[in-house]
């Protein structure tokens, strides 16, 4: 099944749009638990990053790695990629609850950490990563993939930016995904590797709904997971819904599942709406369904100038992977702030903790 098709194998490519000379920022690859490491190295290679050392403790996915990025070199070790006095940042894939460990290791060896969401599974994990951020001053970011690199979602950003819908109140978000169990880790389905639905796959709508509306906290209100489908799997939560209210009083809903069926043409119909006092937003982001157009960032927009679309394949690229470059090298806060990647990953936690189970009883997870 080709990456289209493939969720956890989703690594977007760009053009190459270089913010830096080859070898002015160095950054390496550990833990390949998860396929995002892919779309997180097109996206720091393309903003002009070297790669320097591989390291997953299975030569077979070192093996697959390399194919995909031949000009990186296998470490002995993990400790050889995160002690090398060249590389600025590590990053890094590993099993979710696994991330914080390999994050704290990257931030005390004087290393930017980038890693793919989520970026926790506990609270407690959260709290030692404030505190090594604050002890060390480097960064611990996040790969929110489903807005960072996907450039409908960047053009919609760039719409709220310039008031074309008003002052933003309320974001709903839809995030399926394709299950494809057969495919997947043993970890995966283990809740305390994973998270759950709300932690893992619900950190995106979170980070989203905090971006576009423009708020720093908020307060899960509701929240809802369920194993509907998938009973040989009891601690998999395959569905999961929430609602927050944020601190300036905006609103969001968003829901996530793992029933993308087979005869979609992509992995998940991903969807985010935008709603401004002026107008709205809707973004299509991996199709549009039914009709024969290819490939996703599909942007709707309706205000009282009237109705537009706009496709946004190569129309703003990601400039995100550019300005983390940049924000490592010069210290500055211009891809994401620190304090917003921590709030995301910190209100996906709460929303997961918090959740009323309304798994049947047939599903033997009661």
């Amino acid at each position: 099944m080709s990456n289209v098709s493939s969720g956890m194998n989703y690594a977007p490519k760009g053009k190459a749009k270089p913010v830096v000379k080859p070898g002015e920022f160095v950054f390496s690859a550990v833990r390949l638990d998860h396929g995002h490491i892919y779309g997180m190295c097109n996206g720091l290679t393309e903003a002009g990053g070297t790669l320097k050392y591989v390291y997953d403790k299975d030569p077979r996915k070192v093996e697959a790695f390399l194919k995909a990025f031949p000009q990186a070199k296998p470490a002995r070790s993990e400790e050889e990629a995160l002690e090398d006095r060249e590389t600025y940042m590590i990053a890094g894939a590993a099993v979710t609850s696994q991330r914080c460990e390999l994050g704290l290791k990257a931030l005390a060896a004087g290393k930017d950490y980038f890693t793919d969401k989520a970026p926790f599974t506990t609270l407690d994990q959260l709290a030692s990563a404030k505190e090594m951020v604050k002890k060390t001053n480097r960064r611990y970011m996040v790969y929110y993939s489903e807005r960072l690199h996907v450039e409908g979602a960047v053009l919609a950003g760039y719409m709220v930016e310039q008031g074309l819908i008003g002052k933003v109140v309320n974001v709903a978000g839809f995030g399926p995904h394709r299950l494809m169990a057969d495919r997947r880790p043993d970890w995966f389905f283990i809740k305390e590797n994973y998270g759950g639905i709300l932690c893992d796959i619900g950190s995106h709508q979170i980070e989203q709904y905090l971006y576009f509306a423009g708020e720093e906290d908020g307060k899960v209100i509701s929240s809802r997971i369920a194993n509907y489908g998938n009973p040989e799997h009891p601690q998999l939560d395959d569905f999961g819904d929430c609602a927050i209210t944020g601190k300036n009083g905006t609103t969001n809903y968003f829901r996530v599942d793992w029933f993308t069926p087979d005869g979609l043409r992509t992995w998940g119909d991903g969807r985010t709406l935008i709603l401004g006092t002026k107008g709205y937003i809707e973004i299509r982001k991996y199709i549009d369904v039914a009709r024969e157009n290819e490939g996703g960032n599909h942007v709707y927009l309706v205000n009282g100038d009237g109705e537009k679309y706009v496709n946004a394949t190569g129309v703003t690229g990601c400039p995100f992977f550019g300005q983390l470059i940049l924000d490592s090298l010069n210290r500055t806060e211009n891809a994401m702030t620190q304090a917003h990647a921590f709030k995301a990953a910190e209100l996906c936690l709460q929303a997961q903790a918090q959740a009323v189970d309304l798994t049947p009883d047939l599903s033997g997870r009661k």
